[in-house]
């Protein structure tokens, strides 16, 4: 049974971390795994080589600073779409070990979710934050999403029951929370459209001068002249 505990932890957070900071996870599991802190399972084996640890260590600290800027941070999640989820996927079936390829799937399939799941509340996060003009905040909330990805990774290998009791609160109001993140994000792009669109519509054109009315035609002496009243009748001498 703390045998279960510890893989379910581990797997679970893999995956929850790698949505939040992917270089971070596997530089804090490389770390454990390369200072005998903790026995990675044979599919986490590889974070602990040199020259991935490197490679994250690098990446993570581009991550440091590009997080930190307005802007800047958003971009780099949008492009970390694509990274972070199937990353995520792959170290929580790495973290399952070698009990069969069903059990691979699954916990795949659940680190994904999870990795999706604390990315998009990251993300979003982070858009809304961006609406203020200071960047004090998205360096409180960079700093605390790393603090947080170290401090829940060691929970997770040293006390994994409490991990998985914390985990469930997380998720419990990342439910609450989701929706209302998804609602702000859809008024901010909203204004963000109106404005746009009240400055892109054309003025309108200037009003065209009607052009002077013809004058009548002038008499000349001799000339008969018809009276109005009578129609096309025989003009009067």
């Amino acid at each position: 049974m703390e045998n279960l505990t510890e893989t379910l932890a581990l797997t679970l957070g893999a995956g929850w971390a790698s949505g939040i900071n992917l270089y971070a996870t596997m530089l804090v599991l490389g770390f454990l795994g390369a200072t005998g802190q903790m026995d990675l399972p044979a599919g986490l084996d590889i974070l602990s080589d040199p020259l991935v640890m490197l490679a994250a260590g690098a990446m993570y600290g581009l991550e440091f600073f590009a997080d930190k800027v307005p802007g800047l941070d958003s971009v780099w999640d949008t492009l970390h779409t694509f990274i972070r989820i199937p990353a995520g996927a792959m170290l929580a079936a790495g973290a399952i070990g070698d009990v069969g390829s069903g059990a691979e799937l699954a916990a795949a399939l659940v680190g994904g979710g999870l990795a999706a799941t604390t990315h998009a509340a990251k993300s979003g996060t982070r858009v809304l934050i961006n609406t203020s003009p200071e960047p004090f905040t998205n360096w409180a909330a960079s700093i605390t999403e790393d603090v947080g990805v170290v401090a829940g990774l060691w929970t997770a290998v040293m006390h994994p029951a409490v991990f998985l009791v914390l985990l469930a609160v997380f998720l419990a109001l990342l439910v609450w929370l989701l929706p209302k993140l998804w609602r702000g994000i859809k008024r901010l792009f909203a204004s963000i459209g109106r404005l746009f669109g009240s400055k892109a519509d054309p003025e309108p054109p200037p009003p065209t001068l009607l052009p002077p009315a013809p004058e009548p035609p002038r008499l000349t002496a001799g000339e008969p002249k018809v009276r109005p009243d009578r129609g096309t009748g025989a003009p009067r001498a």
